[in-house]
């Protein structure tokens, strides 16, 4: 029997695989005279925008404030709209809202399960959708927007095309790596992500020098000196620690994606016959970077309960979709409404996927799905 831990141990394995490099770069920030805005720092900037594809990373305290800088770096606050999915992590439209612009919430292609060129017409031809200015494409759970397509819809409108690749490390789209893909990509740094700190953190990327001006400025108080504050900005800074364990977690995670990649072929060859079962379709031209196993199936409560029993944890990614929450019901997602979001959030279910996972405990999961009897 494979004990019920092994399944949700991602960031404690994750920590005892690096532990070695981490405690070396640990001892060399603590014994050095610089903590925040260091060395670290900008090397780990200059190695991730290398990894990414970008010209610029600019590190940040955490992904909600990457989202919402690098929408003040594009000038994008009080009388504009930006478009985004309802499904999402409520980070993402709490960040617009923190900028000062209003949030249309957007419906999603049932396929992908995010938005596409489609989804955002519909969503734009709304009379209180008439000064969206951006769009903030969540690449969620791994898959990435479909870009080519958005490009081309946010080229033809003359909108900002924005990235939220939080749950997305090592993603692609035709090729690239999402985050330099538009006009800049936000990434969080959560202890959960690909690429994960233990603590907060999070880097925004853009191609843009000017932007990545902005950003620096913006991220500290608005200097663009010491102690002169070009812009009105705030305290986000990653700091030397984790940049520090970042740098060497950054070295491994083109291996740990191929892990993530491997384990969800191995689910899609032992479930991908099971009629009841829709599983994550991954489009031609993309590379999913698997932060999530998302299934689909009607009979989502029972299944739950029965892996539940079984003691293997299961999760909903999201429970509640961003026009479903309390504190966002003043955005209401307007005619047609949400139908494809609103059938999406009855029916998935996420299940165990990190580099870590044996192919056996993967085995496991399968079977107890496979031993599961109709309602």
């Amino acid at each position: 029997m494979i004990p019920s831990q092994v399944f949700s141990a991602y960031p404690r394995e994750d920590f005892r695989a690096h532990e070695a490099g981490i405690r070396d770069a640990m001892d060399r920030v603590l014994t050095g005279s610089s903590y925040i805005l260091g060395p670290e720092v900008s090397t780990f900037e200059s190695e991730f925008a290398d990894w990414i594809g970008a010209r610029h990373a600019v590190g940040v305290a955490n992904g909600t404030d990457a989202i919402e800088l690098l929408l003040r770096a594009h000038g994008i606050g009080p009388g504009d709209q930006v478009a985004v999915p309802s499904h999402t992590a409520v980070a993402s439209v709490s960040a617009i809202e923190r900028a000062g612009a209003g949030v249309v919430l957007v419906d999603i292609d049932p396929v992908s399960r995010t938005i596409d060129a489609a989804t955002l017409g519909t969503a734009l031809d709304r009379e209180d959708a008439r000064t969206v200015k951006a769009v903030l494409a969540v690449h969620l759970y791994g898959h990435p927007a479909p870009m080519t397509s958005l490009q081309a819809f946010c080229r033809n409108n003359g909108l900002l095309l924005l990235e939220d690749c939080a749950q997305a490390h090592g993603a692609e789209w035709e090729g690239r790596r999402v985050g330099a893909l538009a006009d800049g990509g936000a990434f969080s740094f959560y202890p959960t992500k690909n690429l994960g700190a233990i603590g907060d953190g999070g880097a925004v990327c853009t191609n843009d020098d000017g932007v990545a001006e902005r950003l620096r400025w913006l991220r500290q108080y608005g200097w663009a000196e010491r102690y002169v504050s070009h812009v009105s900005g705030i305290n986000s800074r990653l700091d030397e620690l984790q940049a520090a364990l970042l740098r060497v977690k950054l070295r491994t995670l083109d291996q740990q994606l191929e892990r993530r990649f491997v384990l969800a072929r191995r689910y899609e060859e032992r479930l991908g016959e099971v009629g009841w079962l829709q599983l994550p379709a991954v489009a031609e031209n993309a590379r999913h970077a698997w932060h999530l196993y998302v299934i689909r199936t009607p009979h989502r409560e029972a299944l739950f309960a029965h892996l539940s029993s079984a003691d293997i944890p299961v999760a909903l990614h999201y429970p509640a979709a961003v026009h479903q929450q309390p504190a966002y019901r003043h955005l209401p997602p307007g005619p047609p409404g949400l139908p494809q979001t609103d059938s999406l959030l009855r029916e998935i279910l996420t299940l165990p996927l990190h580099p870590y996972l044996t192919d056996e405990a993967i085995d496991r999961v399968c079977e107890s799905i496979l031993s599961f009897s109709l309602p």
